[in-house]
């Protein structure tokens, strides 16, 4: 018997546009022989609607503009167990696929709403994904089971405020300069840059602020950007190593999604021993934090000395026609449709009740 799949896609984020991009590419890719498919549409400002129409006009945002749109939510009600439509209508879900980046979507939020309304859905439970959204917790987690990383501080936009030039000239003390800056809750390398002295200093942290109200300061790496793709519950595994030449001094939005000249390595230009040292940290780093379902883990490899530095953690990584994630598992022999039912029998295998 066909399994009623719920989608939901677009979501209140920075990252609202890629999300459509990822849903094109998941919905295209689905074994209708095995689902019954929902799509649910999120807009920027925080609808939800049931969308029935052509699947080209998600990618660009274009869906919003269709006739048929049906207002419904995921009720937290157990009994309800899927979605409830401004007509009264219920329709059951048995599992749900988030592809949402960002916040509001990759950050707990809505696996929060899954879990209380007992529904299977595929990636991290609420409090791995909390934890793995935020990277000054994440950092603080690697740093306390022993997982090599750059040096780091975290400041609030409070603190900053109240202790600018001393936070400031604390960093390039203990971090050196370069520096790069983050927002501790953004995804896809937005909100980011690096500063090569004081002042690029102060107004990279600015600019992280407009992102998140706390910011992640660390140590320049001089080295090159792989990543690593992991899949399962209990007993994850990896798939292959790729390695990022990005076309911008660093990989940041725009060179993901918008720069041809980004290159991708499939397997990563360095040694099968080296590349297993990553599936191991990976596994690691998954494991961890608390990981279930997908993740993908990004490190990174010294130039003088190849030492395996991690990074960060992707908990619904992209899925986008030029996304890392999915080209790493073909390159170990899983397509793209075996993937995605992979991603989808682990959620049914955890069950509602996390």
């Amino acid at each position: 018997m066909k399994k009623t799949l719920g989608i939901i896609f677009g979501g209140v984020s920075s990252e609202h546009d890629i999300s459509c991009i990822s849903a094109k590419g998941i919905i295209s890719n689905l074994d209708y022989d095995r689902y019954n498919v929902v799509l649910i549409g999120i807009t920027k400002d925080g609808r939800w609607f049931i969308y029935n129409d052509d699947i080209n006009l998600i990618p660009e945002d274009k869906w919003v503009y269709s006739k048929n749109l049906v207002p419904a939510f995921i009720s937290p009600d157990t009994s309800i167990h899927g979605l409830i439509t401004c007509r009264g209508e219920i329709i059951r879900l048995d599992v749900v696929f988030p592809v949402l980046h960002g916040k509001n979507g990759e950050d707990g939020t809505i696996q929060g709403l899954f879990q209380l309304a007992q529904i299977p859905f595929v990636g991290c439970d609420a409090t791995s994904s909390g934890v793995c959204m935020d990277k000054a917790v994440t950092n603080a987690v690697a740093d306390t089971v022993g997982i090599n990383q750059a040096k780091w501080l975290a400041v609030t936009q409070y603190e900053y405020s109240k202790k600018q030039d001393e936070i400031v000239d604390k960093a390039i003390e203990k971090l050196g300069l370069p520096i790069f800056v983050k927002p501790a809750n953004a995804g896809s390398s937005v909100g980011i840059s690096k500063a090569h002295n004081k002042e690029e200093l102060k107004s990279a942290v600015e600019k992280a602020f407009k992102e998140d109200k706390k910011a992640v300061l660390e140590e320049f790496i001089d080295g090159f950007e792989v990543e690593c793709a992991v899949l399962g519950n209990d007993e994850p595994i990896t798939g292959e190593v790729g390695q990022i030449v990005a076309a911008a001094d660093f990989y940041d939005f725009d060179a993901k999604y918008n720069n041809p000249q980004s290159q991708l390595h499939i397997p990563a230009q360095i040694s099968e021993e080296k590349r297993n040292e990553v599936k191991a940290q990976a596994l690691k780093v998954y494991t961890s934090l608390g990981c279930q379902g997908l993740s993908r883990v990004d490190f990174f490899v010294k130039k003088d000395t190849e030492e395996v530095v991690f990074n960060e953690i992707n908990t619904i990584p992209g899925q986008t026609p030029i996304s890392m994630y999915p080209k790493l598992f073909e390159a170990v022999g899983v397509p793209y449709k075996e993937l995605i039912n992979r991603l989808i029998d682990l959620a049914l295998e955890r069950g509602g009740k996390i």
